[in-house]
């Protein structure tokens, strides 16, 4: 009896090792490469610093236009920070953003990490043109904490592009246009904008610990 359980493997063995033989060659898994948060966030903080030095130029070259390193301060981190925090980029998107804490955690550091970078590229030209840091860095933090307080409503990628455009469109063309700044970025602001940005840092952490980011 052994002996024909054994004679009947032995066939089926040698049938399977048949079939494997005459069917297709195993196709070979692909390598899933992902470049990480630098490799997706690294080409936006390069284009933040290009935009930068090329504000500084301007500003030092055609002295009659307002600031252009103020005028663009508050909305260089945006780009990096949408590039960090988007559904189109990050793999692990959905299952990270499913936790409503352990996204927000994570949001929270990719933002830091962001802000790490493009903050001392804002010190450079701030000091190159001769600005006091209260100037840009207020407006940089307070439109960060709006793209992460929208973030819950809208996916902090799009608030972050939506606040850039709407930056972009109604204050900088317009100053620009008027050749002088406007009072949102004069040093009476301060204040303001530092407890705009209080404010919407706390709605970011409330919202992130009860809902999903998306």
């Amino acid at each position: 009896m052994n002996d024909d359980i054994r004679a009947l493997v032995d066939r089926a063995a040698a049938g399977i090792a048949a079939g494997i033989d005459q069917g297709p060659a195993p196709v070979r898994a692909r390598r899933f490469r992902s470049a990480g948060l630098a490799g997706r966030v690294a080409p936006w903080l390069a284009a933040a610093a290009a935009l930068m030095v090329a504000a500084v130029a301007l500003e030092q070259t055609f002295t009659s236009l307002p600031s252009l390193v103020l005028l663009l301060a508050p909305v260089a981190p945006l780009l990096p920070v949408a590039a960090a925090w988007s559904r189109r980029t990050d793999p692990a998107w959905e299952l990270l953003a499913s936790v409503p804490r352990f996204g927000l955690g994570l949001l929270l550091r990719r933002t830091l990490a962001v802000l790490a970078a493009v903050i001392p590229l804002l010190a450079v030209a701030g000091r190159a043109t001769g600005h006091a840091p209260a100037l840009w860095l207020l407006p940089c933090l307070a439109f960060t904490a709006a793209s992460l307080a929208l973030g819950g409503l809208t996916g902090v990628d799009r608030a972050a592009l939506g606040l850039a455009a709407g930056w972009a469109v109604l204050v900088v063309a317009p100053s620009i246009v008027a050749a002088r700044l406007p009072a949102l970025l004069a040093a009476p602001a301060g204040p303001g904008w530092a407890a705009v940005t209080t404010v919407l840092f706390a709605v970011a952490l409330f919202r992130g610990r009860s809902e999903a980011l998306r």
